[in-house]
């Protein structure tokens, strides 16, 4: 799935690709606005992204499921 988090005084969103359910991305957010920690979020390729929560504006959490791709039969 897609998550998208905007921050603070910066024109670009920052863009991970991951395979962690919505459920986990939102506790890990909760948990980290409650610490004042960082948002560790693990992209597909294993990379991760850290992303201070006090200057995280939102955070867009996109389908869970892989859309298809191509001409085949629906």
């Amino acid at each position: 799935m897609e998550i998208k988090v905007g921050i603070q005084h910066i024109g670009r969103e920052v863009a991970v690709e991951s395979e962690s359910t919505a459920e986990a991305v939102q506790a890990e957010l909760e948990k980290a606005l409650a610490d004042d920690s960082l948002l560790a979020l693990q992209d597909t390729k294993g990379r991760r992204v850290l992303i201070p929560a006090a200057r995280i504006a939102y955070v867009e959490i996109g389908e869970e499921n892989a859309r298809r791709v191509g001409f085949g039969a629906v």
